[in-house]
């Protein structure tokens, strides 16, 4: 018998991920996605494509956070063993323009759907992806599963708010609840409004004479990025451990902006000084400097470990959008 799986917002790069990651293990999977003007999904698109999983392995349904009474029947109806929650607002820099909404759909949407899930007869296994934007500035570095929290965005906050809930919920309602702290993950599906991906889509546009310049804010920011397909499997182990627990997800390794930008640009074998413009508008406010995260604990407990850095994740981007967009002029 298939394991069935929920996913929350399926149709971003980690949903999608993660479908095409249980497809592979037999499972049958449920995903949400937004009602929107254009039906377009080009992660899920191989998928939709395939008529011998779409609608027979993968279905897809229309639902929103705020929307709990749908969120509900579907959940009742289809009785998952494991629910995954990705969907939220989920751009950083965004979450400084509408708070309130980053709030309601990432913090509040994360404790009705933990609400949802307490009252049914049937135990779900639940993981909630969280962020290291809930370490903000941190006073040590690397970060654990023990670094005190110090938010310095709303969706920072909002963040937070959600991975405390889950903790609570663990611990107080005896569920199987589990977040996955995640640093900065990033693939060729990452969306567009992201600096990683603008970076890649600049580097392979302004090579092929599509465009001119890269407009940024501050490059000297530092992350640790990895490989979104790589993360996606650790928050499968999550769900599948003997016992219920938090975890950071990270490669313990840093990589400056500026870094990432070089690696992107040298794969067009180009300069990227002579492209790159800042601008202090696209400057965060209280946009912290270095975020490393200690994967000791998952790699311990559940043998996972990030293999891909992000210079090499800088090389996968580049390469897909340029094939992307010379398939297009083919």
């Amino acid at each position: 018998m298939s394991k069935v799986a929920f996913i929350t917002g399926v149709s971003g790069q980690d949903g999608s991920y993660l479908a095409d990651l249980l497809l592979t293990k037999g499972y049958l999977v449920h995903g949400t996605v937004r009602r929107a003007s254009s039906i377009e999904r080009p992660n899920l698109e191989h998928l939709i494509n395939d008529c011998d999983i779409y609608n027979k392995r993968l279905f897809l349904h229309y639902a929103d956070l705020s929307d709990l009474t749908t969120l509900r029947r579907l959940v009742r109806r289809i009785m998952p063993q494991e629910f995954y929650h990705f969907a939220g607002q989920s751009h950083v820099g965004l979450s400084f323009e509408i708070p309130e909404s980053t709030c309601d759909f990432t913090a509040m949407g994360t404790l009705r759907i933990l609400e949802l899930l307490r009252d049914l007869d049937q135990p779900v296994r639940f993981l909630n992806v969280g962020s290291s934007e809930i370490f903000g500035a941190p006073k040590s570095a690397p970060q654990s599963e023990e670094t005190p929290y110090r938010p310095v965005s709303p969706y920072g906050v909002a963040k937070a708010f959600a991975v405390n809930m889950v903790r609570i919920f663990r611990e107080s309602h005896g569920m199987f609840a589990v977040n996955a702290i995640s640093f900065n993950h990033e693939s060729p599906r990452r969306g567009r409004s992201f600096v990683t991906r603008k970076i890649a889509r600049a580097a392979a546009e302004i090579s092929l004479g599509k465009r001119k310049e890269l407009v940024l804010g501050n490059i000297q920011t530092k992350r640790d990025w990895g490989y979104a397909p790589e993360y996606v499997e650790g928050m499968w182990r999550l769900l599948q451990a003997d016992t219920p627990s938090d975890y950071v997800l990270a490669t313990g390794r840093l990589c400056s902006l500026e870094n990432f930008l070089a690696s992107a640009f040298a794969v067009v074998d180009l300069d990227w000084r002579n492209y790159l413009h800042i601008d202090d508008r696209f400057i965060r406010p209280n946009d912290p400097d270095t975020l490393c995260g200690d994967p000791t604990k998952i790699g311990r407990d559940l043998g996972w470990f990030s293999k891909t850095g992000a210079e090499e994740v800088a090389e996968i981007m580049v390469r897909a959008d340029l094939k992307s967009l010379q398939s297009r002029t083919d």
